[in-house]
């Protein structure tokens, strides 16, 4: 029996998809919940898995094929001892006679070395991800041609590229070029790093082309106004010393400020509802929830998973929240409902060692929080008995929020809000 394989949908606001990468070609086995292709989003990619088990036999969408939610876009047979016709997107629509189908059936006895033989001269595709791997390890065009892929069209996947790159690690290095003159010494002799003195000019990946799209779509639509301030973290600093060591061994992870920082804001976001909103026209439509969207960094771009209804979580709640997002973002595990129906957004650059910044506000929140590093530093402290100076653990917040709803006065008195919930929060009754 043959089964269609449809574009799946990936959330509710997702009405279409792109083909990424197909990770069997026709003539395949695969099995049930054995991954058949990459998908991808305009929120996130995606890894998806077979539903059957069987042969593919028709591939219908090509790499970066725009495809709607719903459309055919391969089909399996599941009964191995069936005819099976085999059929590309390109191919006329004709029944294979016994030996081209014997030939597909076998393709995968063929040796290495043949496949490149077979699609010398042709002009070669590399995914988006393959692309970026390549130019952080700094593997040239034609170091990357010589890689033998195991994708469809002999294609290089990802997982060859990888496999290429153990294997160069652990294997002395061969130059293939001529040795450079005798008599030239050796420390005139430049490292092999820039090949192409040329410009070389590189097309966006979809995930750097959605956040072009989005940052600066929020520049056009928003009237942004940054504001910062100093907050003494000294207590957390000492307190997360103090207890981290054993709030790890129960948790099983690591103590971080994140959790202070979004705490302080939730409880600001209470008190200021406009912060909270979000602009339709000339309608204000203030949230009833307090969402918190946390930027995380990943490898080629960034994501903004969503910790919903944090007015509802308890400080301990939050530390799971966040960790469980960054480790699902950065592993490309979150789902495409996880990125949307934020409130308020948070960008920790600090963890960058940046001490402070001026965030693009998350459309469409009219708020977003720029949390800077922590640093030592001699401070004026101020107390009954006289000034003095003393070293404090330091770090600069910066908020950056729509004029067309929130005055300079509304995000002064926020922000000083951030800082007093951090300084005066009750330590002692965290968990």
């Amino acid at each position: 029996m043959v089964i269609d394989i449809v574009m799946p949908k990936m959330g509710e606001s997702i009405m279409e998809g792109t083909i990424i990468e197909w990770r069997k070609s026709i003539g395949d086995s695969i099995e049930v919940d054995e991954i058949l292709l990459e998908i991808g989003t305009d929120k996130v990619d995606s890894e998806i898995p077979s539903p059957n088990a069987g042969i593919i036999t028709e591939i219908l969408a090509e790499p970066n094929d725009v495809i709607d939610i719903g459309v055919v876009i391969a089909r399996i047979e599941t009964e191995g001892d069936a005819s099976v016709k085999i059929q590309s997107k390109n191919e006329e629509k004709e029944a294979p006679s016994p030996v081209t189908e014997n030939e597909l059936i076998n393709s995968s006895q063929i040796e290495p070395e043949q496949k490149v033989i077979s699609s010398s001269g042709e002009k070669k595709y590399y995914t988006p991800i393959v692309k970026a791997i390549a130019r952080k390890e700094g593997v040239s065009q034609d170091e990357l041609s010589s890689i033998i892929g195991t994708g469809k069209s002999n294609r290089v996947t990802k997982k060859d590229l990888i496999a290429y790159l153990e294997q160069r690690s652990s294997a002395p290095v061969i130059k293939t070029e001529q040795p450079a003159p005798v008599e030239k010494p050796a420390v005139f002799v430049p490292e092999p790093v820039v090949t192409n003195l040329t410009d070389e000019r590189i097309e966006m990946d979809k995930m750097r082309r959605s956040i072009a799209e989005h940052m600066r779509a929020s520049l056009d639509t928003s009237a942004h106004v940054h504001l910062m301030n100093e907050v003494d973290m000294t207590r957390i600093v000492n307190y997360v010393t103090e207890n981290g060591s054993s709030f790890k061994s129960r948790e099983g992870f690591s103590l971080t400020y994140t959790p202070f920082i979004v705490s302080a804001c939730v409880r600001a976001l209470q008190t200021f509802p406009d912060m909270n909103s979000s602009l339709d026209g000339t309608s204000i439509i203030r949230k009833k929830n307090v969402n918190i969207g946390l930027a995380v960094a990943i490898d080629g771009g960034l994501m903004v998973p969503v910790i919903s209804q944090c007015e509802e979580l308890n400080f301990l709640g939050l530390c799971r929240k966040v960790r469980d997002l960054a480790i699902r973002a950065r592993n490309k595990q979150i789902k495409p409902d996880e990125l949307s129906g934020s409130t308020f957004s948070i960008s920790n650059f600090g963890m960058f060692n940046v001490t402070t910044g001026t965030p693009i506000i998350n459309q469409p929140n009219v708020g977003i929080l720029g949390v800077g590093t922590i640093k030592k530093k001699p401070v004026v402290i101020e107390a009954e008995q006289g000034d003095t100076i003393g070293i404090r653990s330091m770090m600069f917040l910066s908020i950056g929020f729509d004029h067309r709803l929130v005055d300079g006065a509304g995000g002064a008195t926020f922000v000083e809000t951030v800082q007093k919930n951090l300084e005066n929060m009750d330590l002692e009754h965290l968990f």
